[in-house]
């Protein structure tokens, strides 16, 4: 089996906050010792859909654990895609 299609899971929290800020139109809330806080409003024809907000530890390496919980705060579907994403634009 190829390697070539791994994603990477190895992600410092600097790297989330940019990428969710940059591209995930997160906006900054207030850090907290050294957990950013960020939030997402939903634009207005989601109806749908809550005011998410995603905790991102300013660590040099963020645990898989911590990284499934930011990509289910972040609302995303599909674990392996949301570290595709991050790594795509990180």
């Amino acid at each position: 089996m190829c390697c070539s299609n791994v994603v990477s899971r190895d992600f410092s929290g600097t790297e989330i906050y940019k990428v969710l800020v940059n591209v995930g139109n997160f906006q900054h809330v207030r850090t907290t010792g050294d957990h950013l806080i960020l939030k997402w409003e939903p634009p207005v024809d989601h109806t749908d859909t809550d005011t998410r907000t995603v905790v991102v530890p300013a660590h040099d390496s963020v645990s898989i654990g911590t990284l499934r919980d930011i990509a289910d705060d972040a609302g995303a579907e599909d674990f392996e895609a949301f570290c595709g994403w991050l790594e795509r634009h990180s």
